[in-house]
């Protein structure tokens, strides 16, 4: 039994909060009501320590009296409680931690007041948990439903990089399980179909019923298989993080097929998973930066180049890309503030972790305006979800803690997600030291080992937009000719062509060949093989290709000749704007690559 001052509101509150993890092992009672039943105990040390009785009648105060209690909320607890028992500085600092509250508990109590709230119970987050699948099926939908429409033409049999040639490769030089796809089983345009068909379809279910781990086992499969076959054109960053945040989603919800009415209460270590890859995301994003010696994020000057040179921007763009430059500069501080910094209040009490979810949310809202991300933003946003807890919810807006809760095994559940978390916990560590702070670390050989085996998998991944910041935009124009003298170009759905043409609003949908052009033209040819796959289909007239242009010159029959130009882009000024309506300026540079033909 542990026994408090009632008349103490800070003492009230806290063994709420503790009461709630140890369940009916502990029993709690305030000294008013039960001090009479222990004469030994005076009523001075009743109010000034909180006191622990035994069931073998051992009576512990102070630290000693808090920590034997919490031995009994989970590993943390036991943890402490082990370490004052056998560590005598532990003990020592952990009494006088304890005096220093007791002495001063009012003050703290009010602090507490600031940092959690008037709840300090243990933060759930059964409403986040709801709303972040349903936020996370409809990213799978938007991401199945963007692919299914390129499908063909990036990786089908007369697509840029046929899945028969990837699968071949992959049957020549790894083991299947290295290369994780369903596609070894069938690679036809009938199958792509009815993978993204399936994936979107499921994913539609999934929004309506979020609660069924079965279900995203089976979204993570299939987009993977895509993610696995799609070469370079599914190479990005937001493609595994959806990855990595689908697999997490799998150990969440319930393994059983979902039951109107039921609710779940989320696995308290796969919750934390998911506030570890917010943080990793954030602060790797954030890190990566400065680590990579850019000069133009350490003089503050990068988004005057960024809202130009971005892959794909949107109307918007235009606008703030001419704003002062003070303004600009003023931003970049602003990012690196919410970026490095943040991320740490993730892991802090329910009001600095409100603070860090309005900060987080805030940067992607931001991004979103002024550029075309696809899904990136969307995704971000919804990790942010797990900031919430459900205190903090409006009551209207809570999932309601009903007498039929989802049947699975609580034990089960963390059985399963120990090992993951593990492996997640290891791999992350080395991700943050060796590519985000660029450290020289010798891992162990068990370590790199491991990292190996479940590399294939985008279990864990590393993370960091915009490293480095490109100052320019060059820009490839795609020309056909029949007779070698006479050119014609090819014009994109997306990225920048003719100068007049406004930049489109295409989120959360991704383009792939446009984004995939954007890395190119700041390449050598030889740096994007699939370049030169483009231009054979294109010469040959593939039409699930050329279906993925916004204008193909040679409709009747494919060209005879073709040839890149590269040219350097930037936004038109406001004064060139008013005069001629362009919202691009464009000056050739150099031919990117020379006249080829199919011979």
């Amino acid at each position: 039994m542990l026994v408090y001052d009632g008349n103490c509101a800070f003492c009230t509150r806290w063994v709420d909060r503790i009461r709630a993890a140890t369940g009916d092992r502990v029993e709690f009672a305030p000294s008013q009501e039960v001090g009479h039943r222990f004469p030994q105990i005076s009523p001075e040390q009743f109010e000034n320590a909180v006191q622990w009785i035994g069931p073998d009648g051992d009576v512990y105060s102070g630290a000693r009296a808090a920590l034997c209690v919490l031995a009994f909320t989970g590993p943390t607890g036991r943890l402490l409680w082990w370490a004052y028992r056998r560590l005598p500085w532990f003990a020592g600092a952990a009494e006088a931690g304890y005096r220093l509250v007791a002495r001063n508990r009012n003050t703290v109590s009010t602090v507490c007041r600031w940092l959690w709230g008037q709840d300090l119970r243990r933060p759930a987050y059964r409403t986040s948990a709801d709303l972040f699948l349903r936020a996370l099926a409809l990213i799978y939908l938007i991401a199945f439903l963007s692919f299914w429409v390129q499908a063909h033409g990036l990786i089908g049999a007369q697509g840029i990089l046929p899945i028969e040639e990837s699968v071949r490769l992959a049957a020549e030089n790894d083991h299947p399980l290295r290369f994780p796809t369903l596609f070894w089983f069938n690679q036809s345009g009938t199958f792509i179909h009815v993978l993204c068909g399936a994936g979107t379809l499921l994913a539609g279910v999934a929004v309506i019923f979020p609660a069924c781990g079965l279900f995203f086992l089976l979204l993570w499969i299939g987009y993977l298989s895509i993610v696995t076959t799609g070469g370079p054109f599914l190479s990005f960053q937001w493609d595994v993080l959806l990855l990595e945040a689908g697999l997490l989603a799998v150990f969440l919800a319930p393994w059983k097929l979902p039951a109107a009415g039921c609710a779940f209460a989320p696995s308290r270590l796969v919750a934390w998973l998911f506030r570890w890859l917010l943080f990793r995301f954030m602060f790797a994003s954030g890190v990566v930066k400065l680590t990579s010696g850019d000069a133009t994020w350490r003089d503050l000057s990068a988004l005057t180049y960024h809202y130009q040179t971005q892959p794909l921007p949107n109307p918007l763009a235009w606008y703030v890309h001419h704003l002062p430059e003070s303004i600009h500069v003023v931003s970049v501080v602003i990012m690196f503030a919410i970026e490095l910094a943040a991320p740490f209040f993730i892991f802090g009490p329910r009001r600095v972790r409100l603070a860090a979810c309005a900060l987080l949310v805030g940067l992607q809202f931001g991004i979103a305006l002024t550029g075309n991300y696809t899904f990136f933003n969307l995704l971000a946003a919804a990790l942010c979800l797990w900031l919430i807890d459900d205190a903090s919810w409006p009551k209207r807006l809570r999932v309601p803690s009903s007498g039929r809760e989802s049947g699975y095994s609580p034990a089960l559940q963390r059985l399963a997600a120990a090992p993951l978390a593990a492996v997640v916990v290891i791999l992350s560590l080395v991700y943050l030291c060796s590519f985000s702070l660029r450290l020289t670390v010798p891992w162990p050989h068990p370590v790199v080992a491991l990292n190996r085996a479940v590399a294939p998998y985008n279990i864990v991944n590393t993370y960091g937009l915009f490293q480095v910041m490109t100052t320019r935009r060059p820009e490839i124009v795609l020309e056909g000719s029949r007779d070698g003298k006479n050119w014609l170009p090819y014009e994109f759905r997306y990225k920048p062509g003719a100068p007049e043409r406004r930049p489109p609003v295409v989120a959360p949908h991704q383009p792939r060949l446009d984004w995939q052009m954007w890395f190119a033209a700041l390449r050598h040819p030889r740096q994007s093989p699939w370049f030169t796959d483009l231009c054979r289909r294109l010469l040959e007239g593939s039409p699930p290709v050329t279906g993925l242009l916004a204008r193909n010159p040679f409709p009747g029959s494919p060209p005879r000749y073709l040839r890149a130009q590269l040219y350097d882009y930037r936004l038109t000024t406001p004064d060139e704007k008013r005069r001629t309506g362009d919202w691009w300026k464009r000056t050739f540079q150099k031919t990117y690559l020379p006249k080829i033909q199919l011979e």
